[in-house]
């Protein structure tokens, strides 16, 4: 390993830009690659999806897997992450290009990839009324699953799938993402449906509808519009989606409740 003295440590001894420093060796240290994975999610018919991908080549062929691949020399996590996505699960590229994605965390087990040592940087999004995919690149095949019926995922994908999904469910507590998945015009319980899909829990009915009409701009009720739900019961108010992007107070989970 070549020394390194404390001006070049100290950023004393610059070489023009874009160049290392004088004295410094990058062979020093062990190389390593950098990937992505991406945790997507959609709520299709009631039921909380992920977007995944069957592997076509080893490690782990055959297996489910999360979107994703090594990023390039001249390229970002960010962009190789949309890039990924899009070839792997053939999703239009403006689309991918307009997604929300949220930095998850990054995965950096020494042993987390057979083929070498790899630290990964995942992405996370929940985005309604995605197109159905199908395989490109890397991926024999893509699929949305539904969550409780992933199996068993490559690498360590099982658990950043987990921490996407708390990650997620604590964005429904903040934001008003919720009514994203809901018709233009819904009922309090089709909203209601939503949080108990993503968060993996039964709320208490009277107690949601409070907490949601005392958030100011959540919602606003569709004057005369009503639906009839199903029983004996009269029909149920209408609302839509109201002028806040954020809730305040937010609407928080029942603690020890989730899944």
């Amino acid at each position: 390993m070549t020394a390194v003295g404390p001006r070049a440590r100290e950023g004393g001894a610059r070489g023009p830009r874009g160049t290392a420093p004088q004295g410094y060796d990058p062979h020093a240290f062990e190389p390593f690659a950098v990937t992505v994975d991406l945790a997507v999610f959609t709520v299709r018919e009631g039921v909380l999806h992920a977007l995944l991908i069957r592997r076509g080549q080893e490690p782990y062929a055959g297996a489910w897997a999360l979107p994703g691949g090594f990023v390039l020399p001249r390229e970002s996590t960010e962009l190789a992450a949309r890039r990924e996505l899009a070839e792997e699960t053939g999703l239009p590229d403006d689309l991918v290009a307009g997604l929300h994605l949220e930095q998850l965390r990054t995965y950096s087990e020494p042993d987390r990839d057979p083929r070498m040592r790899v630290v990964s940087v995942a992405y996370t999004a929940l985005v309604p009324d995605l197109p159905e995919p199908h395989g490109g690149g890397d991926a024999a095949h893509a699929e949305w699953i539904a969550l409780g019926s992933c199996g068993q995922l490559a690498f360590d994908h099982a658990e950043i799938l987990a921490d996407a999904r708390k990650r997620i469910g604590a964005k429904l507590e903040y934001t008003c993402l919720a009514t994203s998945f809901c018709p233009p015009e819904f009922t309090l319980g089709e909203l209601q449906q939503v949080y108990e899909t993503v968060w993996g829990t039964v709320l208490d009915r009277p107690n949601f509808r409070r907490k949601v009409l005392a958030t100011p701009g959540f919602v606003e009720q569709v004057a005369g519009a009503s639906r009839l739900t199903g029983g004996r019961g009269k029909p149920a108010a209408l609302h839509r989606a109201g002028p806040a992007t954020a809730l305040h107070p937010p609407l928080l989970r029942p603690e020890g409740r989730q899944t």
